[in-house]
């Protein structure tokens, strides 16, 4: 620990310099002016010290002490020393401040400090991205002034910070963000805003998944209900009757029966987590019973069906799920491709990988459509899907089955020229020759 200036030291020295240039001007016989000498030399000497202490302070860049001897010297020593420990805090300050920083930037939240009077005092990176605040430009900035929204002003001016609020982000219409906010010490507070996009829309789609699944059982189970109830009346059991409502009881009953099987076969892919894979799957053997399938499928509409395969391209994968992309695909096709359509699939290397496509020159599809085409029970055309039997979930298992495959279904389309639906098995999953 350093000492302290000792009074009685310095005292004792002045003293002494007193006493002597006393005794020099008593045998001189100047003892006043001799006096007035040493006064005046101490007062220029320590306005001198003055002087280098204030540009030391104020214009040397230099954080050293000047170099000097006597009280000065301990002083600017002192100085020196308590520089140092200044900065040392400083610079502990500097480290948990970025610290505290680093942990919000990393956070997946918009973070926001306000003063009492709603006024910015920082924000992290993400707030910009979130809802246009940036931080220090808008620094000092009422938020209420940053966002202009009649719900949110009227979120801070009712002070209960007990509930949140839901609010579209003012720069991004497909954000949908909640505003959580909370006491920041004794006179600031701290707004939370994190994106609930995904939330929501899976919320929506779960809505969807279950109104669509209620609908679609209840059209075959109002069938099957009609033609029970008509059956009560002995009247109207007659051999035509019967004949007519037993037809249409099947119908309703293998629609009903195609759903559950799809809904248990999505059920189950998404549920298995671990994926093992069978060591060698014979694609062009499946390809060849998956032809004559669909050219059974195929005898009413009477497309123009062709098939070029690799015959040599075998690969790695889940049997079952494999061959129900396929069907999918080609069974689409054939549904929705109009009478008398050309339909081409296509099974061949692409360098290392294997391709797999089924073409068409059908209605096609809108731009809107296509990237919705993969969600559970999505039609482009609610009415033609249930003329021709359609459930919405084909293209959603196949989705999954590819994402199983380390694959992902493209789609092309353009109105009034047909589509294109294909998918790449990768090279790491194809068997060399």
């Amino acid at each position: 620990m350093r000492q302290l200036l000792s009074k009685k030291k310095v005292y004792s020295k002045i003293a002494l310099l007193f006493c002597v240039m006393a005794v020099v001007g008593f045998i001189s016989n100047s003892l006043l002016p001799a006096l007035l000498i040493l006064s005046v030399a101490l007062l220029l000497w320590h306005y001198h010290h003055l002087f280098i202490l204030d540009k030391w302070l104020w214009q040397d860049r230099k954080l050293s002490p000047p170099l000097t001897e006597g009280i000065w010297g301990k002083l600017f020593e002192a100085i020196y020393y308590q520089q140092r420990k200044e900065r040392r805090k400083q610079a502990q300050l500097y480290q948990v401040i970025r610290r505290f920083r680093d942990g919000a930037e990393a956070l997946s939240q918009a973070i926001i400090v306000l003063n009492k009077d709603w006024s910015l005092v920082w924000s992290n990176k993400l707030a910009q991205h979130f809802i246009g605040i940036s931080w220090p430009q808008d620094e000092g900035q009422r938020l209420h002034n940053l966002i202009r929204h009649p719900n949110f002003l009227l979120f801070i001016q009712q002070h209960n910070f007990t509930k949140t609020l839901e609010l579209v982000s003012p720069v991004n219409e497909q954000l949908m963000l909640e505003f959580t906010v909370s006491a920041y010490g004794t006179e600031q507070y701290l707004l939370t805003i994190r994106d609930i996009s995904q939330i929501k829309l899976l919320e929506q789609v779960r809505k969807d998944f279950v109104a669509n699944v209620s609908h679609e059982l209840r059209t075959p189970l109002t069938v099957l209900r009609g033609y029970l109830e008509l059956m009560d009346d002995n009247s109207a059991t007659n051999t035509k009757v019967w004949q007519q409502a037993q037809s249409v009881m099947l119908e309703q009953t293998k629609r009903m029966d195609g759903l559950v099987q799809q809904l248990l076969t999505l059920s189950q892919i998404e549920a298995t987590t671990k994926v093992q894979f069978e060591p060698k799957v014979d694609v062009p053997a499946m390809l060849a019973q998956l032809k004559l399938e669909a050219t059974s499928l195929n005898s009413e509409k009477q497309h123009k069906l062709s098939f070029s395969i690799d015959n040599s391209l075998m690969v790695m994968a889940i049997s079952e799920e494999l061959r129900s992309a396929f069907a999918n695909l080609v069974s689409n096709a054939i549904k929705y491709t109009p009478a008398g359509g050309d339909i081409q699939v296509s099974w061949q290397r692409d360098n290392l990988s294997a391709t797999f496509s089924v073409i068409d020159n059908g209605e096609g599809i809108a731009p809107q459509h296509v990237k919705r085409l993969t969600e559970r029970f999505y039609r482009v055309d609610q009415a033609r899907a249930r003329n021709t039997g359609g459930t919405g979930l084909g293209l959603a298992i196949v989705k999954h089955i590819l994402s199983r495959h380390k694959s992902r279904l493209i789609i092309a389309s353009e109105r009034g020229k047909g589509s294109c639906f294909s998918f790449t098995l990768p090279a790491e999953l194809v068997l060399s020759d």
